[in-house]
């Protein structure tokens, strides 16, 4: 028996050896196609310039696809929610919940703040910036991307151009002057889940210039600069740390989990509505802004209540009703007693008096 017990061990042990994956047994179709005549012919080197043209876009997106292998993020929001309300929100980078957004200012090592992060990404082609329209919406077609050189030249950005690639210098990055951001979020209901997320999906850096310092008065005037789809850059933000405290300087986050878990603080100056109006710039502007941020929470809110009809929630308020009314039959009864008691001293009252009083005389009219 160990013989044989030996022998088919070596016998499986020898077919496993000999045996090939069927990737290797079987012939890719480039290999095929290289060796036709037609593929030899293609080898030209005209042939050959077009095809490493052609190779540029999967190399790009198996880059971004590598990236988000890589450094996983949140899942996309679907678009058949049952419930979405779309806000447009401003972020001031000079508040402290903020801050993290903007400092340092400067690269400084490894840290650097996240305009100059997306800047970089911009410049070297791995994510799309789209134009900033006058109506402020957003849009994410390719007609409506933006263009490198255009863009640098009308907010006077120094660049330097080399053999077809735009660089910037790292002193000329306006990092500094974008002190504000705009930010398109999305608070939505997904049915699938039974969960109650909000989202970011845009941004779009401000610049914001002009600013007289001998008049304190005079206020810079905000220049948006582009749109840029946050399912776009959210892997390579998870690759930015970020220091989110003064008290505890570790890097312990990354932008992504800034913006997932809504630690920013901004003020809504729009909405997305039917008649596609902005919030008013006077007065009622506050209190307008209240009334949105009251209605998304109550919305929150009211999802987990169970509806007035069910028998938990019938359930749950009978004990209330029995506690109501036996407190109510100890008032009556209370209230009854006080009543006999008062109508009880009321009549001692007018006998009282009606003792101590001097007799009725009455007169009858005497018969004729």
């Amino acid at each position: 028996m160990q013989r044989i017990f030996l022998i088919l061990i070596c016998f499986n042990f020898c077919i496993f050896c000999s045996a090939q994956p069927a990737k290797r047994r079987t012939v890719t179709p480039a290999a095929k196609a290289s060796s036709t005549p037609a593929a030899k012919a293609s080898s030209t080197p005209a042939a050959k310039s077009g095809g490493t043209a052609a190779a540029k876009k999967p190399a790009a997106e198996k880059k971004a696809d590598r990236a988000a292998l890589m450094f996983p993020t949140s899942a996309e929001m679907p678009e058949d929610v049952v419930w979405r309300r779309d806000i447009y929100r401003q972020l001031d980078l000079l508040k402290d919940a903020n801050a993290p957004l903007y400092y340092p200012v400067e690269p400084h090592g490894k840290e650097q703040n996240l305009f100059t992060y997306i800047f970089r990404l911009w410049l070297t082609g791995r994510i799309s910036a789209y134009q900033y329209k006058l109506d402020g919406n957003e849009s994410f077609e390719a007609k409506d991307k933006a263009e490198v050189k255009e863009l640098l030249d009308r907010y006077s950005i120094y660049y330097e151009e080399k053999d077809g690639k735009v660089t910037v210098p790292e002193s000329d990055i306006p990092s500094a002057e974008v002190t504000r951001y705009y930010i398109k979020e999305s608070s939505y209901f997904d049915q699938r889940s039974a969960t109650y997320k909000t989202r970011v999906t845009a941004l779009c850096p401000v610049l914001m210039r002009g600013a007289n310092f001998d008049n304190p008065e005079e206020q810079a005037t905000p220049y948006p600069l582009f749109w840029v789809k946050y399912d776009d850059i959210a892997a390579y933000l998870s690759r930015l740390p970020l220091m989110a405290s003064n008290l505890n300087n570790v890097t312990n986050m990354t932008a992504d989990d800034y913006f997932t878990l809504n630690h920013y603080e901004g003020q809504i100056y729009k909405t997305n509505n039917l008649q596609g109006r902005v919030l008013p710039a006077d007065s009622t502007r506050v209190r307008e802004q209240k009334r949105i941020e009251q209605q998304l929470k109550d919305f929150e809110e009211n999802i987990w209540h169970a509806p007035k009809d069910s028998l938990d929630s019938i359930a749950a308020q009978q004990p209330a009703d029995d506690g109501k009314r036996k407190s109510k039959k100890k008032s009556s009864s209370t209230e009854s007693r006080r009543s006999k008691s008062s109508a009880a001293a009321a009549s001692k009252r007018d006998s009282g008096s009606s003792g101590s009083s001097s007799p009725r005389v009455s007169a009858r009219r005497q018969r004729r």
